[in-house]
């Protein structure tokens, strides 16, 4: 009786800290949501999506340029990125679960994803923009591509793992080839999770900052040559908040509020998507 007591008191307890910590760590959650909505909102208007950023001191202007620079970069990254996160994570999954190879690449995967971004955009720097001699928008691809990859690769390896192997089974019964089982059987029953591993690394590289200050930097000005400087949001809203100016530090909240509603949609379509194709 006294065990089975204590065993409902640990409970209890147990319980009680883990409400207490989700209630904490939702606290702070609403407050940043509720402080990115409140100072963000100022800062919306037709111009913000049609203007070019101001200059200093100046009232007016936008982030129209920004916004058209970052869906360029994350829209190529996430070309780049993914068919190469979903091949490697289709060899460790279905060839090399247990192999030297397999081993390695899933242990420098791991690496690569637990890497902070401004390592990989140093790395990206040193590879590309110093050779070069110049900032680029190709550049900032190349390392927000880096971030999608081992993220990818992670989703698509774990989802592959998680069908059944009486489906593989049933399809080499039929004659069918490795590579038409893994296209036909494998990949599509775990597409709902593939699609969704993408669209998370779409919404962590959107607001990745410190790959793009050395790669990328930023343009002032329209453009769409993604071989020079290129305007984007993270390093605009950085230069912006960190300035002394009002109009800057109002289109810099305007911007983060943009980003957090993107990356907030990504996560609801992820998960949407998730469960109708698991209904």
């Amino acid at each position: 009786m006294q065990l089975l007591t204590r065993r409902k008191l640990i409970n209890r307890a147990a319980l009680t800290l883990s409400m207490g910590a989700m209630v904490f760590g939702l606290f702070w959650l609403a407050w940043i949501l509720w402080t990115v909505l409140q100072l963000g909102v100022t800062g919306l208007s037709l111009n913000l999506f049609t203007q070019m950023t101001p200059p200093p001191n100046s009232e007016g202007g936008g982030l129209a340029n920004a916004i058209v620079g970052s869906l360029m970069m994350v829209a190529g990254a996430t070309f780049v990125g993914t068919p190469i996160g979903v091949l490697a994570g289709i060899y460790l999954a279905e060839y090399g679960r247990s192999t030297l190879l397999g081993n390695v690449t899933r242990y420098v995967n791991d690496l690569l994803l637990s890497a902070p971004s401004i390592v990989i955009g140093l790395f990206v720097y040193a590879m590309v923009v110093a050779h070069t001699g110049r900032f680029s928008g190709w550049a900032g691809i190349v390392a927000l591509a880096l971030i999608v990859v081992p993220v990818v690769v992670r989703t698509t390896e774990n989802m592959l793992q998680l069908v059944p192997n009486s489906l593989r089974e049933a399809a080499y019964a039929l004659g069918a080839p490795k590579r038409t089982v893994i296209m036909i059987v494998t990949l599509r029953a775990a597409k709902a999770g593939v699609v969704t591993g993408v669209l998370l690394a779409v919404a962590r590289i959107a607001g990745e900052t410190a790959p793009l200050l050395f790669t990328a930097l930023s343009n002032q000005f329209w453009s769409t040559d993604l071989s020079g400087p290129t305007a984007n949001l993270p390093v605009t809203i950085f230069r912006f908040a960190m300035s002394p100016f009002t109009e800057w530090q109002t289109l810099a909240w305007a911007g983060v509020l943009i980003i957090t509603a993107g990356v907030l949609a990504l996560n609801i379509i992820a998960r949407v998507f998730f469960r109708q194709n698991n209904a």
